[in-house]
């Protein structure tokens, strides 16, 4: 099964309709098409009524596709303050055997206490453990009147039943929006510093032992960015797209063929093309010239009923 084409999912932004799940197809990894006519493909209809930072996987223990996603609708008014400080402990959960007939959604909740909201779900395939690792952030309760963004995690292997939450991930800084590739038997994680606003990565041997930090010159001197993706090209190379939220200009993306090294190149304007909506923080997933097919004769042309 040669998975040489490319499926984000993602929102667009806090329009009356922005915060649901959207699909966009791609050949190469960098052309993207909209799809269902630039409509969402999937509507929340539980919780909060929208979802945000929706994340992909086809799962290597049922085969099964999953969306996982944050429980959030920001366009309701309910301000950012509260939605990190009081929002949804839950995300929200739906899945399909061919990525075009998906299931009513339903809720995973973290029963995390203390925790101030749960944002951007996204999960690794851990082998040693023949699990998923599914990991978020939430805002906490560290004393003195302050609360700050960690990432917590759980492992399921269906996506119904999880373990008990624990930390996974605490810098100096907060710290959200992370994402993990795995290489030659090396994780890479890439997270947003909330305080900074720029994307960090580390990397270790064990999806949750020791992880050490890989300084990025590149990311470094890249402000203003969040919601990574990251995902190996059909070409060899590794591409990693930032949301450039500050600007509202959707996805940047960029390159590499040495994770390691934290080298990355930009690319310019003209090297690619994310469709015509604004693409917001999402997820990639590879797929066949099949699945491609099937998705796009399912949503390519007209809005479908949702």
């Amino acid at each position: 099964m040669e998975e040489n084409c490319y499926l984000l999912v993602h929102f667009t932004g806090e329009s009356p309709n922005g915060e649901q799940v959207y699909f966009s197809l791609s050949r190469d990894g960098l052309h993207f098409e909209d799809q269902n006519g630039g409509e969402p493909v999937l509507r929340s209809t539980i919780g909060e009524g929208g979802v945000r930072d929706p994340f992909i996987l086809r799962s290597k223990i049922d085969g099964k596709f999953y969306i996982i996603a944050t429980d959030l609708r920001i366009a309701s008014g309910k301000g950012w303050g509260v939605a990190q400080n009081e929002g949804s402990r839950k995300m929200v959960i739906w899945t399909s055997d061919d990525l075009v007939r998906w299931s009513e959604p339903w809720f995973f909740d973290t029963a995390l206490e203390g925790a101030g909201c749960v944002w951007a779900p996204e999960a690794a395939y851990d082998s040693e453990r023949d699990a998923y690792l599914v990991f978020w952030a939430s805002k906490m309760d560290i004393g003195g009147g302050h609360r700050k963004q960690k990432i917590y995690r759980a492992y399921t292997r269906d996506f119904k039943t999880f373990s008990e939450p624990v930390l996974y991930i605490e810098k100096g800084d907060d710290v959200i929006d992370t994402t993990v590739i795995h290489e030659n038997g090396v994780f890479y994680r890439f997270s947003k510093d909330e305080t900074t606003k720029r994307i960090i990565m580390d990397c270790g041997r064990d999806l949750i032992g020791e992880f050490t930090e890989i300084h990025s010159e590149a990311l470094a001197s890249l402000p203003g960015v969040e919601g990574p993706i990251a995902f190996l090209r059909h070409d060899g190379a590794w591409c990693l797209m930032v949301d450039q939220f500050a600007k509202g200009l959707g996805y940047l993306p960029l390159v590499t063929r040495d994770l390691k090294s934290g080298r990355f190149e930009t690319l310019e304007r003209g090297e690619y093309d994310l469709g015509k909506s604004i693409k917001r923080h999402g997820s990639i997933l590879k797929i066949t010239q099949d699945e491609y097919a099937r998705v796009a004769a399912a949503y390519g042309l007209e809005p479908a009923a949702v």
